[in-house]
């Protein structure tokens, strides 16, 4: 097996690792399977040692393959979980009611898929950022309370989400308390006279910063999906809640109307 040489042509690491995608890609080392070691790549490819660690380094890079010290270099099984976005129909009720908290629906979608869902709490007063301050009406240096949730599923990082609200709404409430609130953070803000029955989502896409990428432990070239989600009832927003969630270990699935979604 032989990479084709040309001045018009990509690199050769870059032209190896195309070609290692498409094996990858149809079946030929499923199930986590192992990787050739590096002479085995070089005899088939007829490459320097150089140009199939810089060919492996792409993939791994990508999240495709993994490392293990001592042991070669595996596929890395596609793990993803899915979480549903749900939407409201088009059509509105006459009566709206409550949005299903996220936090059932996580660990809902965890238990029908036989998996487990652990979650830490953070909170802190922080800074708003500009664009979550307009979203609610505030300067960008007005102080906001900030609850985060550090979600893993089967202890794999998958979702970090952060809700942040006004500081004269949260502060003094079970919401800035780093554990789980009986009945979700919902609750309490319908016992603030704050029930969410509006919400618009913006979902975005980016490179994850180091100390995200240190957290879902990710390579260079895996990106995050960003859900925004900015709720509200009649008076105004009430809270902006990002998710981010690793784009190779997450799916997200948006419902609209009542008919049953296909999975």
């Amino acid at each position: 097996m032989t990479i084709h040489h040309g001045s018009a042509h990509p690199p050769k690491y870059q032209r190896l690792a195309a070609d290692l995608r498409r094996r990858i890609a149809s079946g030929e080392w499923a199930g986590g399977g192992r990787l050739p070691v590096e002479t085995e790549l070089e005899e088939q490819y007829g490459v320097a040692r150089n140009t199939v660690r810089l060919a492996v380094d792409v993939l791994v890079n990508e999240g495709r393959v993994v490392r293990i010290q001592g042991k070669g270099t595996f596929l890395r099984e596609p793990c993803r979980h899915d979480h549903r976005v749900h939407a409201r129909p088009p059509v509105r009720p006459a009566r709206r009611g409550p949005l299903t908290p996220s936090g059932e629906v996580y660990a809902a979608e965890a238990e029908a898929a036989g998996r487990q869902l652990t979650v830490d709490f953070e909170v802190a007063a922080v800074r708003a950022r500009r664009d979550i301050a307009a979203w609610l009406g505030l300067r960008p240096e007005d102080t906001v309370m900030m609850r985060r949730q550090l979600c893993r599923v089967d202890q794999e990082p998958y979702a970090i989400e952060e809700s942040h609200y006004r500081a004269g709404l949260a502060a003094g409430t079970p919401l800035m308390q780093d554990r789980p609130v009986p009945g979700g953070d919902e609750r309490i803000l319908a016992q603030l006279g704050r029930t969410e029955t509006t919400a618009t989502d913006h979902l975005t896409a980016r490179m994850p910063d180091p100390s995200e990428a240190a957290w879902f432990g990710l390579g260079p070239g895996v990106p995050l999906l960003v859900n925004t989600r900015i709720s509200s009832d009649r008076r105004g927003p009430i809270r902006v809640v990002e998710t981010r969630y690793a784009a190779d270990r997450a799916r997200l699935l948006y419902e609209l109307g009542d008919g049953a979604a296909v999975g």
